[in-house]
């Protein structure tokens, strides 16, 4: 039997039709980039509303576990991550408003995402993930990627805002107001913490929560620990 051109194509056809058929069953009806891939051993990301179902006490949240929460702003071409340990929560400017208030001090990388983005995400990690905190709270962005050293994967929010797959809570803010604290109007506990502070006095964003996610803990997966990989200390940030 003679084989033709255009039947070795249909044949070619075929097979790719099959395989994309095979990987769109495997990714739940959508293609995603590698980055953007969840492991399986992190869980899966519930939404909650903060407004009915926060517990956390406020005056301790920001403590984390004693580590610290993780800010990150950006874009998926440029994005940065740091450790807070400063912020308050509530609502301003509504009834139905809940948000989350961070302070960036002026030298950090962050501060530079954050006045070029109009969304961020604060998330929260649990006791397995100390070790990233650590690193982004002594390790500067301007000297290498963290989330890569850390071997984070990266997710974006609807709005594009950057997020960790490692988070065990993610609250994506929209921010409705931001400024630079006057030293002017400074108390005596505020102007004797910046005297020897060299990063710059903190700017202020208050953030709208429009999101928050939960992390919903798969019964058979095991949380997989990140290894802060051994640097020498440089600026956080």
């Amino acid at each position: 039997m003679k084989t033709t051109p255009s039947i070795i194509l249909n044949v070619v056809l075929a097979a790719a039709l099959a395989v994309t058929c095979v990987q769109l069953a495997h990714t739940g009806g959508h293609r995603s980039d590698a980055a953007d891939e969840v492991p399986k051993a992190e869980g899966q990301f519930k939404e909650f509303d903060p407004s009915k179902e926060f517990s956390a006490n406020p005056f301790t949240f920001f403590m984390g576990d004693g580590h610290g929460l993780l800010l990150a702003a950006g874009n998926r071409e440029r994005s940065n991550a740091m450790t807070i340990g400063w912020g308050s929560l509530g609502g301003v400017w509504g009834d139905s408003t809940s948000t989350i208030t961070v302070f960036v001090a002026q030298q950090r990388l962050t501060h530079v995402m954050m006045e070029q983005s109009k969304y961020f995400t604060v998330m929260r990690f649990d006791s397995a993930h100390d070790g990233v905190l650590d690193y982004m709270g002594h390790h500067s962005g301007r000297d290498g990627d963290k989330a890569a050293a850390l071997g984070l994967h990266t997710l974006y929010t609807e709005h594009g805002a950057p997020y960790y797959a490692e988070a065990s809570e993610v609250y994506e803010c929209e921010t409705i107001y931001h400024t630079q604290l006057d030293s002017a109007a400074f108390g005596d506990l505020p102007h004797n913490f910046y005297k020897d502070y060299t990063a710059g006095i903190h700017s202020v964003y208050v953030g709208r929560i429009i999101k928050a996610l939960k992390k919903q803990w798969l019964p058979s997966g095991k949380r997989r620990h990140s290894v802060s990989p051994a640097t020498a200390p440089c600026r956080p940030g």
